[in-house]
């Protein structure tokens, strides 16, 4: 399908539900938005209900306006007929190799302490020598098929869980940074599956978000044979991607807490 073709009225109306979605994810009224990117407001009604098929470049102003995440302009541009802009290749591909060596250095220097490279969905992508080292002297990885989901070694019984010091505790905050660390601030279809595939293990459900301990940061203890390794972690991201597996890269460096 080309940019010239016109979407056709179904396509329209589960447009204008998108755009409604994220104008009102961003608690904005058609005006703010129409005062935002500089477009009349009854444009914006238009496209919402059905009644205008927006250009390529309105969608993309819009959807630059509302800072919608890259994956989901690719969905907008689907909805109104027009092909995706936003590639989505692989972390390792040849076009990402800036970034990717980028992300190797800092694993690297991260050492000796443990470093991972996770995606959107919290799924391992590559980690530094330390941190395969440091989880395995805890249970046995091989159990855990690749690409392994850090919350789901964090939340099983049969994972870490049993090591973790004030476990309530920590998994109760590691469902605030899931939300807090949303690409777009907003969680989607696939992170609801995943918090609910968390909620079936043991006590998830039941886990309460007041924190006891009100200092800067909520560390992670591990406790194994009367020995205590406790870790905080600093999360980065990379500046201004133009990709959509550029925005949805996590680095997550665990430094001593103690």
């Amino acid at each position: 399908m080309d940019s010239s073709t016109h979407a056709t009225a179904s396509e329209q109306h589960e447009l204008g539900e998108l755009l409604r979605y994220w104008r009102q994810q961003r608690g904005k009224s058609q005006l703010d938005l129409s005062l935002d990117a500089g477009i009349s407001q009854r444009h914006i009604s238009f496209v919402e209900s059905g009644r205008s098929v927006p250009s390529r470049e309105l969608l993309l102003t819009l959807s630059q306006t509302l800072d919608i995440p890259l994956r989901e302009r690719n969905t907008l541009l689907l909805a109104s007929g027009y092909a995706p802009v936003y590639s989505d290749a692989s972390w390792d591909a040849p076009d990402m190799g800036v970034v990717t060596r980028a992300i190797e250095r800092v694993l690297m220097q991260q050492e000796p302490y443990p470093a991972l490279l996770m995606d959107r969905y919290w799924r391992v992508l590559k980690t530094n020598d330390a941190a395969p080292r440091f989880f395995g002297s805890f249970v046995d990885l091989a159990q855990w098929p690749k690409p392994r989901n850090l919350l789901h070694l964090m939340f099983d019984p049969d994972g870490m869980r049993p090591f973790i010091e004030d476990w309530e505790q920590v998994a109760s905050g590691l469902l605030q940074r899931v939300h807090r660390e949303a690409v777009g601030h907003v969680v989607d279809v696939k992170t609801i599956a995943l918090l609910n595939e968390l909620k079936r293990y043991p006590g998830v459900k039941e886990l309460n978000a007041v924190r006891k301990d009100q200092g800067p940061v909520l560390p992670i203890t591990f406790v194994k044979d009367n020995q205590r390794f406790s870790f905080f972690s600093l999360v980065s991201t990379v500046g201004m991607p133009a990709c959509i597996t550029a925005q949805e890269l996590r680095i997550e460096c665990m430094f001593p807490a103690d």
